[in-house]
């Protein structure tokens, strides 16, 4: 997506000044006095707050590591370390890079915990987030602005901007509640500076700090800014899309569910005008993010630009770690970037369970499929089984749902274009319409009113061109999710939300570390809480079945 990034992109080089500092040391001012602090760059015009808040933003594509004990900067970026967490530990995806422990230990839900970078990086990033958005709230509070001298006028128009920043923190502190349960848990009313140890909060004391905040967010007199008005940042679509996600996984979050809220929420959304892409490819190529009709499903976007956002996490990981090398020629280009990683691919087992795909021709590259979301695959010179090769990337179904090419172009005419692209330009859906519809579905068939869906899912189904359900049950959800969302970062949530992700009754290739599958632990629904941080902070508790510790969790 290239026409609004471009200007969030020169913004975040001036708003990476704002905050260079530690968790924790954010309010420290510099020794230096021509250093740029929080408490020097804001001031009584528009540019900064801008700044400010686009560095929010910007925390979700950062590569950068100057706080992080990383090997590569390029996997500590937030989409894509969240997205292996989700994706890699489950039956949609396997990676073929064998040198990285982590890597070995996603691929085969053996994770212990010993450091790992996927889940490191979720957790330093998603906490910076929530440190950030503090110091922003704590900078542009009513007082703060009064003393600068800022006008009605602009005063005004930062409440929006703070709502976007909540909305932000709810974003970053539901993926960390996702991921490791008990959090440490600050606002910007709470104590920071050095030596301030934030404390962890049960999983549904951060739950329900998040349900009010999105709720007052999502309201009338809110300043959040209206719902598809405000692309590629946030509004109250977003909100509602959040709020949605979280009422659907409230009973495994808290222990009681909240169907009836997870309903009403969608059904706000859906008088807020979204609609479906009619071509489901669409919402994941290269234009996705200036495209009018892939846009009108999105509710909340993370934006990448190959010229401007050269990051090797997003959206550029899901197109270059999904092809070899040997797949790009000067001749072929079959996902619109110039290079390929021989990364992560999908077990054949996957696409034959939930896309029903026939006759397979490896030399030829061609098989048959009749769902339309299935058509993404890319099999040529690969082998079918991964037994015994999880670490022989031509080994698998490669996937390439998400495809640099825009919308109306083909590998043809973008070839010459293709050769300059060492980064993607597609947008990564963080929320769309697709997701509230089957949120929608699973509220109401565990209500008893599934019928009320079904409309949705006809929807849903008329655009995939194969048939609808005529009942909606928790079978048919689990496999559509699989052939909707696919790749889209919700796989391990909902294997654990369904009770398949531990289970030994529900198998996947490598699941537990064997080949044919095999269950693992319960306690490895949640991650450990990085031994760094846990000796860095005598508040915090590691969870139950890692190391040393107790835990308020059940």
């Amino acid at each position: 997506m290239k026409r609004n990034m471009k200007h969030i992109a020169w913004i975040a080089a001036g708003a990476s000044m704002l905050f260079t500092a530690c968790i924790g040391d954010l309010d420290t001012l510099p020794l230096n006095p021509s250093d740029s602090t929080s408490e020097t760059v804001y001031g009584a015009d528009e540019s900064g707050y801008i700044a400010g808040l686009t560095k929010l933003y910007f925390n979700f594509v950062s590569n950068e590591t100057t706080d992080l004990q990383v090997s590569d900067a390029g996997a500590s970026e937030l989409v894509r370390a969240f997205w292996t967490v989700q994706e890699v530990t489950s039956d949609a995806c396997k990676c073929a890079w064998e040198n990285d422990a982590w890597v070995r230990a996603m691929n085969t839900n053996t994770w212990s915990d010993a450091d790992n970078d996927a889940t490191y990086a979720v957790y330093v990033r998603t906490l910076q987030g929530i440190a950030y958005t503090n110091e922003y709230l704590r900078q542009t509070a009513s007082d703060r602005l009064s003393d600068r001298g800022v006008s009605s006028e602009l005063a005004a128009k930062i409440q929006g901007f703070r709502a976007e920043a909540r909305f932000l923190r709810a974003y970053f502190y539901w993926m960390a509640l996702d991921v490791f349960g008990d959090v440490p848990f600050t606002t910007e009313n709470s104590p920071f500076g050095g030596g301030v140890n934030p404390k962890q909060a049960s999983r549904k004391d951060v739950f329900d700090y998040c349900i009010s905040e999105l709720t007052a967010l999502a309201a009338d007199n809110s300043p959040m800014p209206a719902a598809r008005s405000n692309y590629p940042r946030a509004d109250k679509g977003a909100v509602l899309g959040l709020l949605a996600r979280m009422y659907l996984n409230a009973e495994v979050y808290t222990g009681t569910p909240m169907w009836q809220e997870a309903k009403d929420a969608c059904e706000d959304i859906f008088t807020m005008g979204y609609s479906l892409c009619p071509e489901y490819t669409d919402l994941f190529r290269g234009d996705n993010g200036e495209n009018p009709e892939a846009l009108n499903e999105v509710l909340f976007g993370i934006s990448y630009d190959a010229e401007q956002t050269q990051s090797y996490g997003g959206t550029s990981y899901l197109t270059l770690a999904a092809i070899a090398a040997t797949d790009v020629s000067s001749t072929q280009m079959i996902n619109g970037v110039n290079n390929g990683w021989g990364g992560i691919r999908v077990p054949y087992e996957y696409v034959e369970k939930y896309f029903n795909v026939r006759n397979a021709d490896y030399s030829a590259g061609t098989y048959d499929v009749n769902d339309k979301r299935g058509r993404m695959f890319y099999i040529k010179g690969r082998s079918e089984s991964m037994d015994g090769a999880l670490y022989v990337f031509l080994n698998g179904w490669s996937c390439l749902k998400f495809n640099n090419i825009p919308h109306n172009m083909d590998q043809d005419s973008y070839l010459a274009t293709a050769a300059s692209k060492a980064y993607s330009d597609i947008d990564f859906p963080m929320i769309r319409l697709g997701e509230i519809y089957l949120i929608y579905a699973e509220a109401c068939m565990n209500l008893g009113q599934a019928n009320t869906a079904l409309p949705k899912v006809q929807d849903l189904a008329a655009r995939a061109g194969v048939t609808a359900p005529t009942s909606i049950t928790q079978e048919w959800l689990i496999e559509e999710r699989a052939r909707e969302l696919m790749w889209e970062g919700h796989r391990r949530t909902d294997l654990i939300r369904y009770g398949k992700f531990t289970s030994s009754s529900f198998l996947w290739t490598y699941k537990g570390g064997s080949f044919s599958g095999q269950g693992f632990d319960d306690h490895m629904k949640i991650f450990a809480i990085p031994a760094s941080e846990l000796a860095s902070n005598p508040e915090l508790h590691q969870n139950p079945g890692y190391g040393a510790g107790t835990s308020t969790e059940e």
